[in-house]
């Protein structure tokens, strides 16, 4: 998939963290983007949107990035269910790590991502 035609939805708690990583994408040319400050409004966000991929937080509240992934696993719709993630978080410790990489994700960056590491890690993903 060619990068600029992906639909990327970006689900953080923290609204500068979100128009930073949104103002990267539209940088690289990407822009059918949408937002949600966490997992409960990105679970029903995502059904309409219908994302490439989604780059989530870990840690938010009411429902964190993890939960959001295994809501998101257990789906009826299949298509959904597959949806590529790319986790972003501060919290890069081994336990995080532990708990994230299992769920089917296209990996983890640290936030604030860099704009080049967000590029490589969205093209990988996005092949």
């Amino acid at each position: 998939m060619k990068l600029t035609s992906a639909r990327i939805l970006v689900v953080d708690d923290d609204a500068v963290m979100r128009t930073y990583v949104v103002n990267s994408l539209r940088r690289m040319g990407i822009q059918t983007i949408e937002t949600c400050a966490d997992g409960t409004s990105a679970l029903e966000m995502i059904k309409s949107f219908k994302p490439d991929l989604v780059l989530t937080d870990i840690h938010m509240d009411p429902m964190d990035g993890l939960e959001f992934v295994r809501q998101l696993r257990v789906l009826p719709d299949l298509a959904l269910r597959k949806t590529r993630i790319i986790f972003m978080s501060a919290d890069a410790s081994s336990g995080t790590l532990a708990e994230a990489l299992p769920l089917g994700t296209f990996g983890y960056i640290v936030k604030p991502p860099r704009p080049e590491t967000l590029q490589a890690k969205l093209e990988l993903a996005l092949k």
